[in-house]
């Protein structure tokens, strides 16, 4: 998000939560939501597809909540509403192409109103049929949600997102020689996937989903019953849209059903919130970004103490640029009643690894732990002849890989992921091994202790950060040896 669009998302959620209530408020929400998926989408080369990749984004949310929905729950008044909140947002969108000689919903001329209505025709079409099917088999939710993975995998691949973009410019004629794998940017996919992943996976765990088309009552098991309107707004609630956190469902809900009244003391306390976000942002990020670590750098320096100060300047850049959003995002939201979870907790300030992944980006951890990371293990510990040791590197490495091929399926966030998962294994081994061993009562010798692991920890982070910062391993391997004084 830029100023411009943080600003309006402040603007709107103070008059959210001033003026509205209960329901109101949840359908305003929906409708700025869904909106903000389309202003907030990047152009992109190939035409009309900023208007495209946003819809698609709606399908698959207005889709998985019919699959995952008691049978005929549609038919509510509250979910028609919600339907046609939907519709009406896309179809606005779409009629601003009349009335506006430049775009101000989407980057570029969304198409013809004829081609929307058309899509909002055939999705319905669609998600009718598929509906219906998905309640007579029971692998449709894990194929739904391989679908998510095969599109993120995609997205986050530059080779398939490159081939994507190509057969893309061949069916619309468009020149091929100046595709790029950037052609095809989805704006929060990332963050959109694991919220629907998380509600599909938690659906199928749940014994009364209707597999067999029997009509139920009421559903219970992992998650509440939500309406489309409740759902939608969860999956795509503008605050956390693009830079998340990853909310789960059955909390964010709970805040969207309560009684809600801005009063004066949450309005300071969010604006508190935003104010640190934005000096974090754009006044520290923003200046650090100028002499953070990046592929001319690594090959420019020459020497080893710039080098290490441009890598500090990368391991703060990044750190508060994300933390920045992620402040602006949680005022944003406790402007309409909404308390997103925290998503860093003095990371920097760890005495070890392990305490580090619990306080860096931590609705991901969290996500990764509760859908792979207890999977993994639980599938490994049947080898009981497996060593333990082997089993506990077989889970840290899978999960830090899985963590770096979220951000990109390159070989550098491989390398990052493998790093970190090397570097928790060793740190469990040697607290196992340190607390066998000795028995440290001395105040002093803890708190110096305690400095150098942070010391230590720090650095490890910031090392990893070579290969999250840069394209190729080449020159990651080239500003290690630099940093090192290597030749």
């Amino acid at each position: 998000m830029g100023l411009t669009q943080i600003g309006a998302s402040i603007l709107t959620a103070l008059l959210v939560g001033a003026w509205t209530r209960g329901t109101t408020r949840v359908f305003f929400l929906l409708a700025l939501s869904v909106l903000a998926v389309f202003w907030f989408q990047p152009a992109v080369p190939l035409r009309s597809f900023d208007f495209w990749i946003p819809s698609l984004s709606i399908f698959l949310v207005v889709l998985i909540w019919f699959i995952t929905s008691p049978v005929g729950a549609w038919r509510t008044r509250q979910n028609i509403l919600g339907l046609a909140v939907i519709a009406g947002i896309v179809i606005l969108v779409s009629l601003t192409r009349y009335f506006f000689p430049d775009p101000i919903l989407t980057a570029t001329t969304p198409p013809r109103l004829i081609l929307v209505v058309g899509f909002i025709f055939l999705t319905a079409v669609f998600i009718a049929s598929f509906t219906y099917l998905s309640r007579r088999f029971v692998v449709t939710l894990s194929l739904v949600i391989i679908t998510l993975l095969a599109i993120l995998i995609i997205l986050k691949s530059p080779t398939l997102s490159l081939q994507l973009s190509v057969f893309f410019r061949t069916l619309t004629n468009r020149p091929t020689d100046t595709a790029s794998a950037l052609d095809l940017r989805w704006l929060g996919f990332s963050y959109i996937s694991f919220r629907l992943i998380h509600i599909l996976r938690d659906k199928s765990r749940t014994p009364q989903f209707p597999l067999s088309g029997s009509v139920r009552d009421k559903q219970t098991g992992r998650l509440p019953e939500l309406s489309l309107p409740e759902f939608a707004t969860y999956v795509v609630f503008f605050p956390s849209l693009s830079a998340g956190p990853i909310d789960r469902a059955e909390r964010f809900a709970g805040d969207l059903k309560k009684d809600f009244a801005l009063t004066q003391e949450e309005t300071l306390l969010a604006g508190q919130r935003i104010v640190i976000g934005l000096f974090k942002k754009f006044v520290i990020a923003d200046a650090l970004a100028l002499i953070a670590l990046n592929d001319a750098l690594a090959v420019q320096v020459r020497t080893a103490d710039w080098m290490w100060i441009h890598l500090y300047a990368y391991a703060f850049q990044i750190y508060f640029d994300f933390s920045g959003y992620t402040d602006i995002a949680i005022g944003i939201a406790r402007l309409v009643g909404i308390k997103l979870p925290e998503n860093f907790a003095g990371p920097y300030t760890k005495p070890n690894l392990a305490q580090f992944w619990n306080s860096w980006h931590m609705t991901l951890t969290q996500w990764i732990r509760s859908y792979f990371f207890n999977l993994f293990n639980r599938w490994i510990r049947s080898y009981k002849s497996l060593p333990a040791w082997t089993m506990l590197l077989a889970g840290q490495l899978a999960t830090m890989l899985v963590i770096g091929l979220w951000h990109g399926v390159t070989v550098n966030f491989i390398l990052w992921g493998a790093w970190h998962g090397l570097g928790l294994f060793l740190q469990n081994r040697w607290s196992d091994f340190a607390k066998a061993r000795f028995n440290i009562n001395n105040t002093r010798l803890q708190s110096v202790l305690q400095v150098g692991g942070v010391i230590l920890t720090f650095h490890f982070v910031a090392l990893g950060w070579v290969f999250f910062a840069l394209s190729e391993p080449a020159l990651s391997f080239g500003v290690m040896m630099k940093l090192f004084g290597i030749p």
